[in-house]
């Protein structure tokens, strides 16, 4: 719920500094940000007001990382350790210091070492307030296994538009960028987690139980979901009370335990992207599973080797060059209109900024609603997934095709952004217009 004071006129409401969400972090925009109630604002200026408070969380999350080097290097200068066992007991320091744990200590420290010393880039973003923390956290860890030149070259092609990713897409687009540049490495690091796979239940503070399996090969899993969703959406009725989560849930126990032989056709769907060059193995660049994201290219020519006696694939062909489709289809006919296979293919995911959701598990929605325009084209139609095509109604959101295959969204609070062209895990990003 907003509150009442939004249904005030604008103009009667303080106004904040004209340039303030253009301002560097710092003393300047500090000594604004502490004059400022953000109470007495319009909702439109509140989101720049929290924007510019990131900005200065961002900026003095760097402070403290580079803090956090310092200690490490007084013990390298004081003590004269070598950089490891300055780091190693730089741990122990921080934890008494700040009164952490050893883990979290550890990330401090690991997470410093990583902005200071391999991806410098990386730390003038963070303090400048460009990206955030968990953002940088990703980039760090994300390249943690490459040389410092091939992370450092990582991180040029990412920098720029980390900002307008979530930390989900931003992990994506890293996990391909790394897949591309060490594709023999990729699949050496994909073969050894492979070999250490194994199904694992552990107990939670609430009484009940996980049950996991880790390190298993992507294919595959995305097989055995698809196959469980298509079964749990099928014991949908007006009769059933468990929510989809629930079904599914109960759905694996049953197969799992032999407890219930399912009676549906079908096995679910799961999409594959890849380039021809890779699928003939001309070329070893990472394919795509919608909902997971990027895989090694041998993950890639298996899934599409195999389709034909696994679950119901739906795949699109790319040329190695343009990028542009040059085929798609399904592995086998699907029961629905042509229409709403155009769209899943031509935009990926769930069109609301940050969503990952694969279109084929969102909704067709009217762009437009129906009831006005009586209009139902391929331009009129886009994939949005149940939870952000309820609320987009719910709360006022209205979105727009623009050039280049994006969507510009406008919020109830007057704020436009944009899904910016098209990423390695479907839809990109908000950017702000």
């Amino acid at each position: 719920m907003f509150d009442t004071d939004l249904n005030f006129p604008v103009e009667k409401r303080p106004s904040i500094h004209p340039k303030l969400d253009e301002m560097e972090p710092g003393p300047k925009l500090a000594a604004f940000l502490s004059m400022v109630d953000a109470s007495q604002l319009s909702g439109y200026d509140r989101v720049v007001v929290l924007r510019a408070h990131q900005r200065m969380v961002s900026h003095y999350e760097a402070k403290l990382l580079s803090d956090v080097a310092a200690v490490s290097d007084a013990y390298m200068t004081e003590a004269e350790y070598d950089h490891e066992t300055a780091n190693d007991a730089a741990v122990m320091e921080i934890r008494a210091g700040l009164r952490l744990t050893r883990r979290s200590a550890q990330m401090k420290v690991d997470v410093a070492d990583a902005l200071t010393e391999r991806l410098p880039r990386v730390a003038a973003a963070l303090e400048n307030g460009v990206i955030d923390l968990p953002r940088a956290r990703v980039i760090a860890h994300g390249t943690s296994h490459l040389t410092d030149v091939d992370a450092r070259s990582v991180v040029d092609k990412v920098i720029d538009h980390a900002p307008r990713l979530t930390t989900g897409q931003l992990t994506a687009r890293v996990r391909k960028l790394c897949m591309t540049i060490e594709p023999e490495e990729a699949q050496t690091r994909y073969q050894h987690a492979v070999e250490e796979r194994r199904l694992i239940r552990e107990a939670t503070v609430d009484g009940t139980a996980h049950l996991m399996v880790l390190d298993a090969p992507p294919n595959k899993t995305g097989e055995a979901f698809a196959r469980i969703d298509h079964i749990a959406k099928s014991l949908r009725g007006p009769d059933e009370t468990r929510t989809l989560d629930q079904l599914r849930a109960d759905v694996a126990l049953d197969l799992l335990t032999g407890r219930a032989d399912y009676k549906t056709t079908g096995k679910g769907t799961v999409t594959l992207h890849a380039d021809l060059d890779t699928l003939t193995e001309l070329a070893e660049n990472p394919g795509e599973l919608a909902g997971y994201g990027p895989v090694v290219a041998d993950i890639a020519r298996q899934v599409a080797a195999a389709q034909q006696d696994n679950s119901k694939w739906r795949f699109k062909i790319t040329d190695s060059a343009t990028g542009m489709p040059v085929h798609a289809g399904t592995t086998r006919r699907r029961p629905t209109a042509e229409q709403a296979r155009y769209v899943e293919l031509r935009d990926q995911s769930c069109v609301f900024p940050g969503c990952r959701m694969p279109a084929g598990q969102c909704d067709i929605d009217h762009i437009d609603p129906w009831q006005e325009t009586h209009r139902t084209t391929v331009v009129s139609l886009a994939p949005s997934c149940r939870h952000d095509h309820v609320r987009r109604h719910r709360y006022g959101w209205t979105y727009k095709p623009i050039p280049g295959g994006d969507y510009q969204w406008t919020s109830p609070l007057g704020h436009t952004y944009t899904t910016s062209g098209r990423t390695s895990s479907g839809r990109s990003p908000p950017t702000e217009v």
